[in-house]
């Protein structure tokens, strides 16, 4: 049986820790080179507001963490929409049922050939009221179970559409909406409203919000943000865009026209910038451009 020296054994231990050491950094250099081979996707709305000239990459500008970026490419997505329609039918809520189903209905009216709608209501608890359907007279019957009832969880309502309706479509559908028809008002969720946005940035989800009259007026809300302002930051966190629930047809429209001639994917890849943490971005268009997409990207690495 050999045995070993004092000095033997501790050089054998040194060899074995450079050697984890060197593994360890080759293992996370193969996965930032994997997440690079990827490159970085953002969906993005954009259209010319003076001409009908194409946008090509040299008319945009890009930012992370304040470092500017090369865009790799710049394409109109031609996909069909798939769009979750999120309606709070909580207790309180400043609409009543017939005006929540009109501006529901609205969408079905407007869907292009190929986009499909879900709808989700939700109080305390979401409940899929219409799985995926173009057909709006199936719609229709479906809305016969709107009610109101119960405090609004949105939050976790948020989470719950992002983990159950739309990730399952991911890969391979990119152009994946929820339209929230909502006050913005949580009240009760388990799920924090900071994390409800990261989930939705993470899988470029995009949010737009047919905005309800706030049944707190403004009321000061203890560790998250009021009403209106939760419906602001979801919109502006993922490049959506809001509007007035009093004008439903005028809302519908709007978000389904855009999404099928205005969306485009924009990739790059990743340059100065860290691949563990989230990344602020910042997109620019040249004069008469009109651009939105998220404002930040998560971590290469998860």
């Amino acid at each position: 049986m050999m045995r070993f020296t004092a000095v033997e054994k501790f050089v054998a231990l040194v060899s074995v820790f450079v050697l984890v050491s060197f593994a360890f950094g080759q293992s996370r250099n193969n996965v930032r080179s994997s997440a690079d081979l990827d490159g970085t996707i953002l969906t993005v709305t954009a259209l010319r507001t003076n001409s009908k000239d194409p946008i090509r990459v040299d008319n945009l500008f890009l930012y992370e963490n304040g470092v500017e970026q090369k865009i790799k490419n710049f394409s109109y997505d031609p996909s069909p929409a798939r769009i979750v329609l999120m309606i709070d039918n909580s207790q309180t809520l400043r609409a009543d049922v017939e005006s929540l189903k009109k501006a529901t209905m609205e969408f079905a009216y407007e869907i292009f050939e190929g986009d499909q709608l879900f709808v989700v209501a939700y109080d305390e608890k979401p409940e899929i009221i219409q799985e995926w359907t173009d057909d709006a007279k199936k719609m229709e019957t479906s809305l016969a179970t709107f009610r109101k009832k119960g405090n609004p969880y949105l939050f976790d309502a948020l989470s719950a559409t992002t983990k159950e309706v739309l990730i399952p479509l991911m890969p391979g559908t990119r152009k994946t909406v929820i339209v929230l028809i909502s006050d913005g008002l949580d009240r009760g969720s388990k799920t924090e409203f900071d994390k409800a946005v990261a989930e939705l940035q993470n899988q470029n989800i995009t949010l737009y919000t047919l905005e309800i009259p706030d049944r707190t007026s403004g009321a000061y809300r203890r560790n998250q943000p009021k009403a209106s302002e939760v419906l602001k930051q979801l919109v502006e966190a993922t490049g959506g865009k809001s509007f007035s629930f009093d004008e439903p047809q005028v809302a519908a429209k709007a978000i389904c026209d855009e999404l099928r001639n205005n969306r485009y994917l924009l990739s790059y890849f990743p340059t100065n910038t860290s691949s563990y943490d989230a990344r602020r971005v910042f997109l620019l268009g040249q004069e008469g451009i009109a651009i939105r997409t998220k404002s930040a990207q998560p971590p290469n690495i998860k």
